[in-house]
């Protein structure tokens, strides 16, 4: 009883939907079974009217309509592919109820040879072939990202940045597997040369295909792939500058940072005594989530925009629920899991779920307010922005700070604590001012760095390379554009 009460007080949703069921069953009511099998499942009452009143089903007519609901349901003239599901009787306030609780199907349904999908309350016909598309893909239970290409030769793919990458999963671990393969054997490794286990086929797959495939490669097997950088300050209605991004993952990244830095102010931010970059720190959550957890098979556009008061991601996205996500209760699912594996594997990508903490935590402190990230087919991240809000200004005047930071990103009160403190007689003098330096200032040059400290650039280049090697430090990005990290 107070379960129908918790629903009624919440009203239909896209898992629940109330009919009156006066005049028996109608054929909405076989709409609603087909959307639900389409898209999460849900739960149909019928004896309730769609404003909540509670009508009741007369105690005679349930046997009937059960027995007309279920071998319905079993007609494939009506339902296909048939669906076997038996209703519950309730009783709430003196009235009998029917309740039909739909599964989520891992096939695609149609009423009457029409296919219906739920959206919001409502069920709605799909009519066009991306739609239609869609609803394949969230029925896939494969990652599309594993599809074998039996004919891409290792000619297909751009594999110059290969030694630049190994270097990347060494710097992040000095023991890293990828250190002794050749790149042959770091592919395989990596899950990027795989086997169809219906065809017997080998070769390389999809998301070997997006992480390294040649521009005309990638255009070839998904021509719809790219991403769309827009700035929209003054011109509302087109934009005021623009990026279309259409290369493999690796330098989509680069590209998208590039664009977004040009366009984003970099607030000053301290953490103790130490400055964060905030803008790259939201950025790169941003920008992974929408290179490396989208469907690509798609035929929707992944746009990246900045709005004078927000700015926001869209791509398309294999969804298994509606909605906003909440990090306090967000159980992430992986949509490209070899792809999200190999991003963090070279220090572009934290662990699943990570991501999200990151991101609310980091765009408080950039325009004091959360973030919303909306799940659905296609996923939305809209990050809001105002360029007077300062955190460092809002906490002298509050002498607040209430959240923890993420641990991938913590620091020490002071700026010798992780630096000094840890790695102790490892260290040269030049060497710990070198990290003491770069925990202040990220992006600083070895001109810089040689200014500062008072040695020559070339000295500094070496120290550079032995703290490297020894795993303190590692280069995130291109020499130009990239910064520098302490591990």
């Amino acid at each position: 009883m107070n379960n129908i009460q918790e629903i009624l007080n919440i009203g239909e949703t896209i898992a629940v939907e109330f009919k009156k069921c006066e005049n028996g069953i109608s054929a909405d009511i076989y709409k609603t079974v087909c959307s639900f099998l389409n898209r999460y499942g849900g739960d149909i009452y019928l004896g309730i009217a769609d404003d909540k009143t509670i009508i009741g089903i007369p105690q005679k007519s349930i046997p009937a309509l059960i027995k007309n609901i279920i071998s319905s349901l079993n007609n494939p003239e009506i339902i296909s592919p048939t669906v076997y599901i038996s209703p519950e009787i309730l009783e709430f306030k003196g009235k009998k109820l029917l309740k039909i609780h739909v599964p989520s199907s891992s096939e695609v349904h149609s009423y009457k040879k029409a296919i219906y999908d739920r959206n919001d309350e409502a069920d709605v016909k799909v009519t066009s072939t991306n739609q239609i598309a869609s609803l394949y893909i969230r029925k896939q239970n494969i990652y599309t990202e594993k599809k074998v290409y039996p004919y891409i030769k290792s000619g297909d793919l751009n594999l110059k940045n290969l030694p630049h990458i190994r270097q990347m999963a060494i710097n992040r671990n000095v023991n890293h597997p990828w250190k002794e393969l050749n790149d042959t054997e770091l592919l395989r490794s990596a899950g990027l040369y795989g086997e169809d286990k219906e065809s017997g086929q080998k070769g390389y797959n999809l998301a070997a295909v997006m992480l390294f495939g040649k521009d005309n490669l990638i255009n070839s097997i998904v021509p719809a792939y790219r991403t769309d950088a827009l700035l929209r300050k003054v011109n509302l209605d087109r934009y005021d500058d623009r990026l279309i991004v259409s290369t493999n993952l690796l330098d989509s990244y680069e590209l998208l940072m590039d664009f977004a830095r040009k366009h984003l102010w970099d607030k000053f931010y301290l953490e103790g005594d130490v400055r964060i970059g905030l803008r790259d720190a939201i950025i790169r959550e941003m920008l992974v989530n929408t290179l490396i957890h989208r469907e690509f098979t798609s035929s929707f556009f992944a746009r990246f925009v900045i709005e004078k008061h927000q700015m926001f991601t869209e791509n398309a996205n294999r969804a298994v629920k509606d909605g906003p996500i909440n990090p306090s209760d967000f159980n992430p699912n992986p949509k490209n899991p070899t792809i999200a594996s190999f991003f963090r594997n070279i220090g572009l990508a934290d662990e699943l779920g990570s991501g999200v903490r990151n991101l609310f935590y980091y765009v408080k402190r950039y325009s004091g307010k959360n973030p919303q990230l909306i799940e659905g087919d296609i996923f939305k991240i809209i990050v809001p922005l105002d360029d007077s809000y300062s955190f460092s200004i809002e906490n002298e005047k509050t002498d607040f700070i209430s959240d923890k930071l993420p641990s991938q990103y913590k620091v020490g009160d002071k700026v010798g604590d992780k630096v000094g403190d840890k790695v102790g007689e490892k260290l040269t003098s030049n060497q710990h001012q070198i990290l003491l330096l770069i925990k202040e200032n990220p992006y600083i040059t070895a001109v810089k760095l040689s200014e500062e400290i008072g040695i020559s650039s070339r000295k500094i280049e070496e120290n550079l390379k032995k703290l490297k090697s020894k795993a303190f430090l590692e280069r995130i990005g291109s020499d130009n554009g990239g910064y520098w990290n302490i591990l």
